[in-house]
Formats: C-alpha cells, structure tokens, sequence
C-alpha cells in the first residue's frame, strides 16, 4: 500500500474540525485525521506493507523548465537553490513535522526524493514491486498507473477513508473510455487548472478520450493532425498545431517518474512502535489521543 500523504493529510485537515487540538491549543486535526485514515486502511485493507510517500519537492525545477506555469498559482515564496514554498493553511504547515515525527516513531516507512514529487516516488515504488499495489490517493493524476496485468488499483477518497472508489482497469475505462496508461495522455490534452496545465484548447475530457479510443495515444492523434486524410477536423488540427510547443513538453511533466533513486527502507507493517519513548512523548505533547491508540491497536492486531 502506498500513500500519498500529503493528499491524504490535506484531506484530513479539511475534514477533521480544527477544534481537535493539542493540550496548548495547537491545531492538530492533520495530525489525528491522518492518524485515523492510516488505521482505517490497514484495518480494512490488512497491506504486507505500506509506505508513507512524500513530496520533497512538490514543484520540481525540471517540470517548471519545460512548463513554466506548472503549480505558479501554488506558490507563496520563491527559494533559489531548493523547492518552492506552497500555499498552505496556517495551521496545517506546522501538523506536518509533527505528522513526520509521528510516522518515525511508529515505524511507517517514510520515502520522499530530493527534486521529485510523492507521484514519482509512488510510481517507482509501483513499477518495482513484485505482487499487487494499492496506491491511496486523492489525486486524479495516479490513476495512470492503474494495471490490471500487474495488480495495480487506485483506492480513491470519496469521504473519508472509510468510503473509497476503487479503480481497476474496468472502473477507469466505465469512468473515463482509457486505461491506465491512456489516462496520461487524457490528462494533459483535457489540462488541469489546479496543476496549471493549459491542456490543448477546446479539448475536453470526452473529445479526447474519443480521440484516443480512435487513435490510441497522444502519437497516433498527432500523426493523424498531420495526416491530411485523417478523420480530424480542420479546426482539430488547427488546435493541436497551436498547441505543439506544449504537447512537446507536457508529456514527462505529467506522467510520474518511475526510476527514481530511493533510500532503502523496511516497509513491512510493524507491530509494535519503533520507538516507543519518542512515540510517548509525541502522544503527550500533542494530545494524539484515541487516533494514536487506534493505529496502534490495529497495527498490533
């Protein structure tokens, strides 16, 4: 099981009330809502093993070089030399050493890369395991890596994580006419503003997954822009020759990064705390309570 965490702790900082604090009054719904999706999931799901992924950049420089408005919006300060500052929620910045810290004393394993996202740590993860993957995401992007041949679904929020839409290869073709792999390409003809990714103008999501049923993938509808019996419109080619420059670089900006250097870490679920002082005190410094007591019941189960 992997997680996107930080989707995951946005999530639950959204949807845990921030009247959940700690004994000084410190915010930490993140923290506690976090806590209780992770014991949610190994309680229904019972992984071999999971891993906490992180974004240690989460707007990484090579991305921004080949498309410079890739998550702009997002910024709050510019650093030369190491990642930008996102745009967070007060109180949800200071939950995620805590949320850190937390993981580390349990002993969940925790993998992040310097100058990529969690998507490329969790699509590397994936690409390398050996048996099925469950990838935990709120984040539409990862469904490119569903794989029916290699056991790879998408378990995604719908509230909570008590309710979650699983997508297998039936389910993302039911939702979106691709597969897996089609759904990157779908992605960044249909854009994303969140992302800011402009996408092809005047190509929305079910013209491309019309385009891609006719042509395959993104090369086979732009070998049929310049082939003038195609079956593509004029004002269809009009649009993918204006928009070429981005149909060059927004391929390796939206499909994760699967070769990623990682530290080797167990994963394997642990039964009792790795440390179980730090873990103590953690719990009475910020109040983790029954979402602490939860994980660790289940984890022991």
């Amino acid at each position: 099981m992997l997680l996107d965490t930080a989707s995951l702790y946005f999530r639950a900082y959204f949807g845990v009330p921030e009247t959940v604090r700690a004994p000084d009054g410190t915010p930490v719904n993140a923290v506690r809502g976090l806590l209780d999706f992770i014991a949610r999931l190994v309680q229904d799901h019972r992984p071999d093993a999971l891993v906490a992924c992180m974004d240690e950049d989460w707007r990484p420089a090579w991305r921004v070089e080949l498309i410079p408005s890739y998550k702009a919006h997002r910024v709050a300060e510019e650093h030369t030399g190491g990642p930008d500052e996102e745009e967070t929620p007060d109180t949800l910045s200071p939950q995620v050493p805590v949320i850190e810290q937390v993981l580390d004393a349990i002993g969940l394993a925790r993998v992040g890369a310097p100058g990529y996202e969690a998507d490329d740590v969790i699509g590397t993860l994936a690409t390398r395991a050996d048996g099925p993957v469950d990838v935990v995401t709120g984040d539409r992007d990862l469904f490119q890596l569903v794989d029916d041949e290699r056991e790879i679904r998408v378990l995604y929020p719908v509230k909570g994580v008590g309710s979650l839409d699983v997508y297998d290869g039936a389910a993302l073709h039911a939702k979106y006419g691709v597969d897996g792999a089609g759904y990157a390409d779908l992605a960044l003809l249909r854009g994303d503003p969140s992302d800011g990714l402009p996408g092809v103008r005047g190509i929305g999501e079910k013209t491309a997954a019309k385009l891609l049923a006719e042509y395959g993938d993104l090369a086979g509808i732009l070998a049929a822009a310049d082939d003038p019996v195609s079956r593509l419109t004029p004002a269809q080619r009009t649009k993918f020759r204006d928009a070429a420059a981005y149909l060059a670089a927004a391929p390796r900006v939206v499909r994760v990064a699967r070769d990623v250097e990682l530290p080797e870490v167990p994963v394997a679920l642990p039964r009792t705390p790795r440390d179980p002082e730090a873990l103590e005190a953690l719990d009475a410094r910020w109040g983790l309570g029954g979402s602490l007591r939860r994980l660790v019941s289940v984890l022991a189960e």
